[in-house]
């Protein structure tokens, strides 16, 4: 059996060998000094062999490599070639694309007011992509996007820092729409635990109406818009309920 010992005392020859350990495990050494673990087996008749990884310090250590060993022995017992998963793994992590290239993707194909894109452009290549544009989709967290939140909050702009997490939500949504299996970040991420707003609207007095009401015979608009802001709350009301087939209650109009 293989220790860390006799792997570090393992020399190059001019051709590769082979060490056995135990398990259908061993190593190869190439004769550039490379020492690599492997695990052959068979499922279904046929005589796989799976490439665990190579050994420290540019690799894996043996304990992991055992422990690694150990997963793939179990998933043989289930009919399960490790050989063919490791390759599908592989291709998984090619095709899934870095945060920048989807969200490139979904500006592309995203239908936004002139004015709403140039805003959230501007927050897009300010705070998200100088942060997240070279991740994978998958490497990114919800910790991560908090972070960068909490962050553009502290500089005093908690409504940007809800932006990003919308826009960044909104990434995901399309992403996973599109076919990448990753989880969305932001959605354990409430826009509420960023920041809350107080509303700062009222209504208007009723010397406001007055004056927005008489004020209107002096703005250029439709006669429509200017009959239909008119009409306040009882007005509409009274029409509801009064002016079919009847008329509208005197006491309701605005003057």
């Amino acid at each position: 059996m293989l220790t860390d010992t006799a792997l570090r005392n393992l020399k190059p020859k001019s051709l590769t060998y082979k060490v056995s350990d135990r398990d259908g495990m061993y190593v190869t050494v190439s004769p550039s000094g490379t020492v690599t673990f492997r695990y052959d087996y068979r499922l279904n008749g046929r005589r796989e062999t799976l490439t665990i990884g190579r050994y420290e310090p540019s690799g894996i250590s043996l304990a992991m490599t055992r422990e690694l060993l150990l997963e793939a022995r179990k998933t043989v017992l289930q009919g399960i070639s490790p050989a063919l998963e490791k390759q599908r793994d592989k291709r998984r992590v090619r095709a899934i694309k870095t945060f920048g290239a989807a969200m490139e993707t979904y500006l592309t194909h995203t239908r936004w007011a002139d004015s709403t894109r140039a805003v959230r452009k501007h927050i897009i290549d300010r705070d998200i992509l100088p942060v997240f544009q070279n991740r994978l989709l998958t490497e990114i967290q919800a910790e991560d996007l908090r972070i960068l939140c909490n962050k553009v909050k502290e500089r005093g702009a908690p409504a940007t820092a809800v932006q990003i997490r919308n826009i960044v939500k909104q990434v995901y949504v399309y992403a996973t729409a599109h076919g990448e299996k990753v989880a969305n970040p932001a959605d354990s991420v409430g826009a509420a635990s960023i920041a809350t707003f107080v509303p700062k609207g009222r209504s208007l007095s009723p010397l406001e109406i007055r004056l927005t009401v008489q004020q209107l015979e002096s703005v250029a608009t439709y006669p429509a818009i200017k009959l239909a802001l008119r009409l306040d709350g009882r007005a509409f009301a009274g029409l509801v309920y009064r002016t079919f087939p009847g008329r509208v209650p005197p006491q309701a109009a605005v003057r």
